[in-house]
Parts: C-alpha cells; structure tokens; sequence
C-alpha cells in the first residue's frame, strides 16, 4: 500500500466527513458515500471531491464509488451493523482491501475478526472531556497536540529508511520517531528502523506525505 491511497468512506456525517478532509489535505483520493440527501447536500457545499448518494451497502453504490480501484473502505457511520455490512461487502468485492468500521462501546474489539481495524471516536472526545471537567495536570495527546500528528507506522519492506539506524535517516524538519521497534522504548539515535516492526512517530502535517515516503516507499 502506497503513501496516496485511494479511500471511500462510508458516512458523510462529523466523523467521516472531518476524517476525509484530513486525508484528502494529506494528498489521498477520497470518495464519500452518503445516504441522507440533505446531509450529501450540506457536504456539497464545501467538499470539491467526489460524494455519491446512497447506501454503500448496495453493489452498485460501491461500484459506483470505484471499489475496484479502493485502497480502503472506512465505514464511518454512526451504526455498527451498517459499518459491519459495508466493510464486509467490500471484503466479497475487492479481496485485496484494507476495512475499517466504526463501532459502539458495546462492540468493543470483537468485530477485528470481521475487519482490518475498529475505532471509537466517541471514547477520545469523552476522554478529553472528562480531563477538562477536573481541571486535569495530566492530558491525552488528543487534548494538547492539536494538528500534529501522532502516528504509529509499520517500517515496510523496501522503504528508503528501512533496515537504518536514525542517524542515518535524513528526516524532514517536522518530524520526529518517539519510540523504538513496537514501542518498548524512547528512540534514540542508534535505533534501527527494522522492516516490520511498528514505531511511534510525531509528525507536523506538512511533511506527513515525506515521512511516509521513507518509511512506507
């Protein structure tokens, strides 16, 4: 999987809507499915790419979407069954895709033996919430690194930096890998980016597509 991905998101309310924004500011291809009209005419307003009306569970829908040449299928509604479903149809359609669903706290991690990748937008936001409600000294990362981006990234096989210690690993200014392979512990600049293995990496948006390029290819 490259650096410029091909993304449907399944969803065009405030978390898909504000996830594709994101990626497509990142340089990705994004395509929206969404069911409401009036929500698919309220994206229109301010979205320049592509938005389909309708249900992204139906074959031509996601057909329409261009599944054939999808990277990733986010399905980022606010019910987990229909996430379940859109992902699922997907996975029958294109054999090679990543399928990430939004889920309830109900669902929990369950549902990983069905798709990619769950996630829970809703435990962030409560999270920060509850911080703020007590006045908190100690903050999440969501509460304090605003536009930077906080990443974990699996080294691939062939990238430019791959197989290198840090020192040698000309990164931009922006950019910073925080921990070692799998995160045991701070990086340090004899740490060896192994193929594989994932770090953690702090990122400022403007050199993300640079950062992934040498440790994605």
């Amino acid at each position: 999987m490259t650096s410029d991905l091909n993304v449907i998101i399944a969803g065009g309310g405030r978390v898909g809507f504000q996830t594709a924004e994101i990626l497509t500011n990142r340089g990705h291809d994004v395509t929206i499915i969404e069911r409401d009209e009036r929500t698919v005419e309220k994206i229109g307003d301010t979205w320049t790419a592509t938005v389909i009306e309708g249900d992204a569970t139906n074959p031509e829908i996601i057909e329409q979407a261009g599944i054939e040449r999808a990277d990733v299928v986010g399905a980022l509604t606010g019910e987990t069954g229909l996430n379940l479903a859109v992902c699922l149809a997907a996975s029958e359609m294109v054999s090679e895709i990543r399928t990430v669903a939004r889920i309830d706290r109900a669902a929990g991690t369950a549902y990983t033996r069905f798709v990619d990748a769950v996630l829970f937008p809703e435990q962030a936001g409560a999270q920060v919430a509850a911080n703020e409600i007590v006045g908190s000294s100690v903050q999440t990362l969501a509460d304090v690194t605003s536009s930077l981006d906080i990443m974990t990234i699996r080294i691939a096989d062939g990238a430019p930096a791959a197989g290198k210690k840090l020192t040698d690993v000309r990164f931009p200014a922006g950019a910073l890998v925080v921990s070692d392979a799998d995160g045991h512990q701070i990086a340090g600049s004899d740490t060896t980016l192994d193929p594989g293995s994932r770090y953690v990496v702090a990122v400022e948006p403007d050199v993300v597509d640079e950062v992934l390029n040498l440790l994605r290819g």
